[in-house]
């Protein structure tokens, strides 16, 4: 609810006369902005309309290459300002608390401005009627910790002089979304540096930030609105299965993969068998004539190739990965599938480390290696994930064809599957849920990864993501 008239005007006014002089920015505060657009791009995809709610004279905004930005700012002078010296931009005049529009943005940019925000609950919940059900918030505050340092700067000129702030901590604001309605994607810390020093402050932006978080400058959050569940009925489903050297395993998965949705189907990809798998695939079929079965087979090699043949044919609007081996039991498909059709997660993620295993149903140095990814990805991701390797993985198809389509970012580079999911899932800021389920051991054939091989070519994977999610500036 926004706060009494009286209460905005007055803190308006303050604002107002403030900034209603135009200056030039100092040199730190240049420097600064430019590292803060070069962050913002990496939360904001290009191809998405963006608002940003106290744009001031646009610098940042006019930075960001989207394909339909709007700035919105409280003070006169600025808007027309921005305008001069932005014409590819709309610039328009409005205050965050109370800001009117019939327009629906994907991304809301909140840079800086919550610290002098009147009500920052009221401008958290009048940012819904601005947003559909896919857009999100990204918003970056100062840390409470660089409050003497940053009042240090103002009094010696290096940084412009602003209204007295309001100093939020990651609890704070995380506290303030979850009330106005709001779910957090994931948060970050960044900036040690506010400026690049002849290179020597961006070397340390990319290569210690990462380490030393809790005294960064800028805390960065992104948020999804807490959306209206789906009823299930509403939503179809594919089950695909990439399948090798697995036919003693397919008339189980058809048997035990429940009906979930409006309805089901299961898309079996067969690759390069050396047992009668594809045989078996067509027995099946030829079984169980009333359930929607479909097979392919891939030209390519490796279970990442058969997936993207799989999402290819796929005709649900949910897609689930399920292992042939069916270590991870069919039974406990609808979990995810809730997890989806309820809104709670968009990106449903199976964990095998929760409940006791079956004996022998992985090993132990397999066992080792899960739990240092599991850490390793919950850094690089910014979103705790406690299992990366588990096969069983659920997404909405319009999601999919999101992370498709941003696949140039990280490249193909995954011969699995896995990690192009939950990078693409992640730089999409997609909200990443685990689902524990017990893991099982295999009944038919043998596990098709080799630990030293596999496990060499993860750790390069995840270098390579470490200097795209973390080690950049």
């Amino acid at each position: 609810m926004v706060p009494g008239t009286g209460i905005l005007e007055r803190h308006w006014a303050r604002v107002r006369k403030h900034y209603e002089k135009v200056g030039q920015l100092p040199l730190l505060s240049k420097g600064y902005r430019r590292i803060l657009t070069r962050y913002l791009s990496f939360y904001i995809p290009e191809k998405v309309s963006l608002l940003e709610l106290g744009c001031g004279t646009g610098e940042v905004l006019a930075k960001l290459k989207n394909r339909d930005r709007t700035g919105v700012d409280l003070v006169p002078e600025q808007v027309a300002e921005a305008a001069r010296r932005n014409p590819d931009c709309r610039f328009l005049e409005g205050a965050a608390e109370t800001f009117p529009s019939q327009e629906k943005y994907d991304y809301i940019l909140l840079s800086d401005v919550l610290n002098e925000a009147a009500d920052v609950q009221a401008t958290l919940e009048n940012l819904h009627h601005l947003v559909h059900e896919e857009s999100r918030l990204v918003i970056n505050v100062y840390n409470t910790m660089w409050r003497p340092i940053l009042a240090l700067a103002n009094w010696v000129g290096l940084k412009p002089k602003r209204p007295e702030l309001n100093w939020l901590s990651g609890h704070d604001l995380e506290n303030l979304l979850d009330l106005a309605n709001w779910e957090v994607v994931r948060k970050d810390a960044r900036i040690l540096i506010p400026h690049e020093l002849l290179g020597l402050g961006t070397l340390i932006n990319r290569c210690l930030a990462p380490f030393f978080s809790w005294f960064c400058l800028s805390v960065f959050l992104v948020a999804r609105p807490r959306l209206e569940a789906v009823r299930e009925r509403e939503l179809s489903v594919s089950v695909i299965i990439p399948a090798r050297n697995e036919a003693g395993n397919l008339r189980a998965a058809i048997e035990r993969t429940p009906d979930m949705g409006k309805w089901t189907e299961i898309v079996f990809v067969e690759g390069n068998s050396q047992d009668e798998t594809w045989d078996t695939i067509q027995e099946v079929i030829k079984e169980n004539p009333d359930k929607r079965i479909r097979a392919f087979q891939q030209t390519g090699k490796g279970k990442g190739d058969a997936m993207r043949l799989g999402y290819e044919k796929a005709e649900g609007d949910v897609f689930i990965i399920l292992d042939a081996d069916l270590t991870v039991p069919p039974e406990d498909l609808p979990k995810f599938f809730r997890a989806i059709a309820t809104g709670k997660a968009e990106f449903a993620n199976g964990v095998r480390l929760v409940y006791p295993m079956e004996d022998e149903a992985m090993r132990f140095l397999n066992m080792c290696g899960n739990k240092f990814f599991s850490l390793l990805f919950s850094w690089l991701l910014g979103q705790p994930i406690k299992d990366t390797l588990c096969g069983t993985k659920v997404f909405h198809r319009d999601h999919y064809r999101m992370i498709e389509e941003n696949r140039s970012f990280f490249g193909d580079f995954d011969p699995f599957g896995d990690f192009d999911l939950i990078f693409g899932a992640s730089h999409l800021n997609l909200r990443i849920k685990d689902i524990p389920v017990r893991y099982q051991s295999r009944n038919y054939g043998s596990p098709q990864i080799d630990r030293w091989r596999d496990g060499a070519l993860l750790i390069r994977m995840s270098w390579f993501a470490a200097r795209k999610l973390k080690f950049f500036s």
